[in-house]
């Protein structure tokens, strides 16, 4: 069953009264549970895509239904609420705050949910257990590797228990034995909890961990 359904979608941007095609007549799906490969050069479009199945921006056209809800005909305040429940961003340069502990970090989304206080230490701690970094709780970022830095930010994705991941170059700003830690993570998210994952990458390791993979070129899928 497709979690998500990607239909004929195009978006443009506008720069004065010039009209700039981005993605054109875009359609797939993504079955429940799957690992998603989005690969292609510079500018053809893979993160607008992405930004676009989360919800963070609007098509010019078509439709994106995520488990039976059409994303593009949400508000403003309905989009924001929908994506505090149903999706977690991984993204290449981490965005953790460095006036935050990782647990303070990974525990932000928490803070717009009615969980207690007990009840998302519970929820972090456990994020925190499964990327490895129950020891590092206290640690501020800038006492953390590029890779420790990242499998932070990856609890802070999943602390919600969404329903996709998204990841824009997760392995970007990492070195190979860091980048690989992190593919692996992914890979037990998807193969042990289930985790439909949607990820843009260049680098054809990261590639090799999706089951599926799709090519953008130009705004097109190839």
């Amino acid at each position: 069953m497709a979690i998500v359904s990607v239909q004929n979608i195009s978006k443009s941007y506008w720069r004065d009264s010039m009209e700039i095609p981005v993605l054109q007549n875009i359609s797939f799906d993504v079955p429940e549970g799957e690992f998603v490969g989005l690969m292609g050069p510079s500018g053809s479009g893979k993160t607008t895509l992405l930004n676009l199945i989360a919800g963070i921006d609007r098509p010019s056209q078509g439709a994106i239904i995520v488990s039976s809800t059409d994303v593009t005909r949400l508000n403003e305040s309905q989009l924001a609420k929908w994506r505090a429940h149903n999706i977690g961003f991984v993204f290449q340069f981490y965005n953790l705050l460095p006036v935050m502990t990782a647990f303070e970090n990974v525990e932000l989304p928490l803070l717009l949910t009615k969980l207690t206080k007990k009840e998302r230490r519970e929820h972090v701690e456990f994020a925190l257990k499964v990327v490895g970094l129950e020891d590092r709780m206290d640690h501020y970022p800038k006492q953390l590797s590029g890779g420790q830095e990242q499998r932070v930010a990856i609890a802070r994705a999943i602390v919600t228990d969404p329903t996709i991941l998204i990841a824009d170059e997760p392995t970007g700003d990492l070195d190979k034995t860091s980048a690989m830690e992190i593919l692996n993570l992914l890979e037990q998210l998807n193969d042990g909890f289930k985790k439909t994952i949607i990820m843009v990458t260049h680098d054809p390791r990261a590639a090799d961990k999706a089951h599926i993979i799709k090519h953008l070129d130009k705004g097109e899928l190839t």
